[in-house]
Formats: C-alpha cells, structure tokens, sequence
C-alpha cells in the first residue's frame, strides 16, 4: 500500500496461515466485532486490566481508542505494535509487542487475545511463535516477558511451550480483589534452541528506525 509517513502499516509478519500487522482504524472496528462475540468465560477475567467488563458499545469504542492511544503515543523509546492476527485471511485476535527503553534494554513484553470462536485451533500458540520471531530475529531483543494470572492455564501453557520459564510471582488486584500473578522469561539463548516456524518479515527496514533508536536520536519524535 505504501505508507510513507506511518511505514508500521507496511509491516508484515507472516506464517503460513496467519499474518500479523498494525491495526488499521478498519482493523479496530473489525477486531471491536469480534471482541463483542466475546473473549473468555465472563465468570473469569484473564486480563491485568478487565477492558472485556465494559458492555456495548463502551468495549468497542475502548479497544478502537487503545490502538489510536498507542499509535499517536509511539516512540522509539516507548512504543506498542498492536498486532492485528488474521488466520487464512480472517482477523482473528490481537498479538501485541511492548518496548520500553527498548535500543538499551533490549527487552519486550506482548500480550494477546483471541475471539471465543477461533480459540482452541493453536492459533495462539503460534502468533506468539510469530511475534517472538519478530522480537529476536527481526529487531535484535535479548529477552521477552509475559505473564498472566496463575488460573489462566491456557496462557501460561502456551508461555512454557515456547521455552518462557517462570520469573516469580506477585499478588495484584482483579476485578478489585487480590489475585496471583506468574511473570515469565524467555532469554535469547533459550529461544535459539527451541524449534522454530517459518516466519517471513516484510517491510521491517522501512521502519526499523520507530523500534530502535540511532544512537544519536533525541528522547521523542515530538
């Protein structure tokens, strides 16, 4: 398409079902419908943050607003790639991927989140494979963290497939009532000796710039 002023909505992440990129305000709106189709069991809450609480339409119109926050919030010190993850073609969920401090640290967080209907397919699974990918081959991370709440198995069973291992535990509040969180690792080493996907990243060089800071660059794009 060719974005020269934004090139992130050129990028591509790819496997050989799913594609991973930036959501667009038509993706937003799409990935607002499937959210409202529902996310998980609304007896638990599987988020640090329960976004998935809010009724029609302050969810839709939440998630839309989350993706513009993180695009105009954007910099090469503190950025957000809200992954919009189609699988043969069909916006499925989001896979996402933090870095803060990133040029020094060399360090990434993601989360994710699927609709209820193409759960249980392994798609989650392997959009963090993807995104992993990214992170370590594409833009050169040493570790990448995760987490999630200590009864959230699905979450934590896909973290441990992929070679994370456990990195302690806190207590934080849920729905306003404590719970127990497991935070996760995976170093690069680690990730060197687990089996790989096919991934293909398109359009990264044209953007490399937003994720890692030059050596020189001021502290904002502002």
């Amino acid at each position: 398409m060719g974005y020269s002023s934004w090139p992130l909505f050129d990028l591509r992440i790819r496997t050989t079902r799913l594609e991973i990129r930036l959501a667009s305000d038509e993706d937003l709106d799409a990935l607002a419908r499937v959210a409202r189709k529902g996310v998980h069991d609304p007896k638990m809450m599987p988020f640090m943050k329960p976004w998935t609480d809010q009724p029609s339409p302050l969810l839709e119109r939440g998630l839309v607003q989350w993706g513009w926050r993180h695009r105009a919030e954007w910099s090469p010190q503190n950025w957000t790639f809200n992954g919009a993850v189609l699988c043969n073609g069909v916006l499925v969920g989001v896979q996402d991927l933090s870095g803060e401090d990133f040029s020094s640290l060399r360090s990434v967080s993601s989360g994710s989140w699927l609709g209820l209907e193409h759960q249980g397919q392994g798609i989650g699974k392997e959009m963090r494979r993807a995104m992993l990918h990214f992170a370590f081959e594409g833009l050169g991370a040493m570790e990448a963290n995760s987490g999630s709440f200590v009864d959230n198995t699905a979450s934590m069973n896909v973290s441990r497939s992929v070679g994370y291992e456990e990195n302690g535990r806190e207590t934080t509040l849920r729905r306003g009532v404590p719970a127990e969180t497991v935070k996760f690792r995976l170093e690069r080493s680690k990730w060197e000796m687990t089996e790989r996907i096919d991934v293909e990243i398109e359009g990264l060089d044209d953007c490399l710039e937003l994720f890692v800071a030059p050596p020189d660059a001021a502290t904002s794009l502002h």
